[in-house]
């Protein structure tokens, strides 16, 4: 079961990643048209409902881990900050012409989003304090 549990957590963290690299190809100013930013967007719908819910059944699987395990609590807190920003980029991508922000304001928000990520990325394999 373990085994599983962690394949499939993996896969999730994969479909984040393949947001990142899709987002950040749009911040640095590469042509996309709307049905790549479509599929990056299910990535990360996919993938973070995959990374919460297989990430808190390992937690609850393994006695070694406890849910109320520091790294795990500030891997959540920083799993819901990292989906607050993407969804505040979509709405900001997603509003009509003239009312959204400029490209620049999108892009810091992606960067901010991709270093909560690595932070992330970094709680997920050193586990601190496990």
């Amino acid at each position: 079961m373990y085994d599983w549990l962690l394949f499939l957590h993996l896969i999730s963290a994969f479909l984040l990643g393949v947001t990142v690299v899709i987002y950040s190809a749009v911040a640095i100013g590469v042509a996309t048209p709307g049905r790549t930013l479509f599929v990056a967007d299910r990535c990360w719908d996919v993938g973070g409902l995959g990374t919460l819910i297989f990430g808190i059944w390992l937690a609850l699987n393994l006695d070694q881990y406890d849910f109320f395990d520091g790294w795990i609590l500030g891997a959540l807190a920083l799993w819901f900050v990292a989906t607050g920003l993407g969804q505040s980029i979509q709405r900001r991508m997603n509003a009509p012409e003239g009312e959204g922000d400029e490209t620049r304001a999108l892009a810091s928000l992606h960067w901010i989003r991709t270093i909560v990520i690595i932070g992330l990325l970094v709680l997920m394999i050193w586990k601190p304090g496990a």
